[in-house]
């Protein structure tokens, strides 16, 4: 059930934002005296999330940069949004806020070496080469993969500073698509996805 802003309590009140005109208000202030779990706990809990394996690209005046990133989300139809998560201190996410621009870029379970390659810790090669596979320029100048399942090409909308993390919101521009078999990310390794039930 969801919960009105106006009526949820004082210490989830840091939840409450609202994305209008593409500008962030937020409904209700945090309440700073409020406890939170410890980040060994949270990032235990974390790890029993199954999330899809993606590659932020971006390119343009700040140069080109990828990341491997897990939290990827649809944030609407009409218009066509998507958010990305992408920890402060990453040179990827100091690009993106400069070009104003990236590509999400959804992995297959046949690209591992390349999500390897873009989380910094590759079995051969440089880390963060974009040698490592194939890639196209999408409409806004980002890299595309080849072969990967789905491409979302965004101009920056919106940037909210969120802990650690900055969460770029995308106007989508342009989109493709693959069919093949998703790259899972759960319990600190990949996965591929199951029977149907």
């Amino acid at each position: 059930m969801n919960t009105p802003a106006s009526a949820a309590p004082a210490r989830f009140a840091s939840a409450f934002i609202t994305l209008r005109n593409n500008a962030v208000t937020r409904v209700a202030e945090p309440d700073e005296s409020s406890e939170t779990v410890g980040g060994d706990v949270f990032v235990q809990a974390m790890r029993g999330a199954a999330t899809g394996v993606n590659i932020v690209t971006t390119d343009g005046a700040a140069g080109r940069f990828g990341l491997t990133v897990s939290a990827f989300s649809s944030v609407s139809a009409e218009p066509p949004m998507v958010l990305v998560c992408i920890n402060s201190r990453s040179p990827a996410c100091k690009a993106i806020h400069r070009n104003r621009r990236f590509c999400v870029n959804v992995l297959s379970e046949a690209q591992r070496a390349v999500a390897d390659s873009f989380a910094g810790h590759p079995a051969t090669g440089r880390a963060y080469d974009f040698g490592v596979a194939s890639w196209t320029v999408s409409q806004t100048g980002s890299p595309i993969l080849d072969k990967s399942i789905a491409s979302f090409d965004c101009a920056v909308a919106t940037v909210i500073d969120a802990g650690s993390h900055s969460i770029f919101v995308g106007a989508v521009k342009d989109v493709t698509s693959n069919a093949a078999s998703p790259l899972l990310y759960t319990g600190g390794s990949y996965r591929r996805a199951g029977n149907k039930l």
